[in-house]
């Protein structure tokens, strides 16, 4: 298996894994602040995140790091979430996956200045096909965007993309497990820290809820480090749009939200260019000697 498909199927499971994660902070905002909600999605990880890194006997690596670049991912990891946790008020699932993905788009335009990758043609016709689909899923009037809840996802993704490249970055000099041990810190301290102020208690209520945020959470953080850590970074990021088809299935099984037919049709588009992007990198594995 080349690093590419590899990297591909990490995506798939970190979308998975991310989307579920979605649906839970979905819950919590509807009882805590959008940073405090941030806050929890880092202190839920965290015993996990620290029993991996001491079964993995990486407790060393911790320290021999780029301190400056961690920081740096610490604190936009901080900005996405609490924004993201801001519009799912707002915002369905779907709805606001479809705004997150222009991510794509932004982690390639910045791999060619930051990565220096070289960007072939079809993977700019996929990416391009799959921005169609998320203009069709948003309805032509283009009312969504006009929203505080779609002007956050938007902010979101930029955040997201910048975060992807610095941890692509990192990872050239830095352990796996120091991304993800760095920026579960930043987001248990950090927004922690940042919410304190206005910190609501916790409900018994929510204490299952906050089980499943540290599970998929820590799954898809893993698999999102591995993903970017071994492939080239517009190869992958087109995979950010099955989370559409997570959405969807999410908003209807635990809301009852149904999506139109613009939602159904744009995300068709979207899930097509993304296994095309798939079939290409296939053949290419095969047609190309190792």
């Amino acid at each position: 298996m080349s690093s590419n498909l590899r990297s591909i199927v990490a995506m798939l499971i970190a979308v998975g894994a991310f989307s579920l994660m979605d649906a839970v902070l979905k819950t919590l905002t509807g009882s805590y602040p959008a940073l405090q909600v941030a806050a929890l999605r880092g202190l839920a990880a965290m015993p996990l995140v620290v029993a991996y890194v001491v079964w993995r006997r990486e407790v060393r690596q911790l320290v021999r790091v780029r301190w400056r670049l961690h920081l740096f991912r610490g604190v936009i990891s901080i900005v996405m979430l609490t924004l993201f946790s801001f519009a799912l008020r707002e915002l369905g699932l779907a709805e606001a996956y479809t705004i997150f993905f222009v991510a794509p788009l932004l982690i390639t335009v910045l791999s060619i200045p930051v990565l220096r990758e070289r960007v072939a043609p079809v993977h700019w016709v996929a990416i391009a096909i799959g921005l169609v689909g998320v203009v069709i899923a948003l309805r032509p009037d283009g009312e969504a965007f006009f929203s505080w809840g779609a002007l956050a996802v938007l902010g979101a993704a930029t955040c997201y993309a910048v975060s992807a490249i610095a941890g692509r970055v990192l990872s050239r000099t830095d352990a796996s497990v120091t991304l993800v041990f760095w920026t579960t810190i930043s987001l248990s301290l950090g927004a922690g820290l940042l919410a304190w102020p206005n910190w609501v208690p916790i409900e018994t209520r929510h204490l299952w809820v906050l089980a499943a945020l540290a599970v998929t959470g820590f799954v898809g953080q893993l698999a999102i480090t591995e993903a970017f850590r071994h492939g080239q970074a517009s190869v992958i990021a087109p995979f950010e749009y099955t989370a559409l088809a997570w959405g969807i299935a999410l908003d209807w099984s635990l809301w009852r939200i149904t999506p139109d037919g613009y939602t159904l049709l744009g995300g068709s588009i979207i899930i097509a260019s993304g296994l095309y992007l798939l079939r290409k990198e296939k053949v290419r594995t095969v047609t190309v000697p190792p």
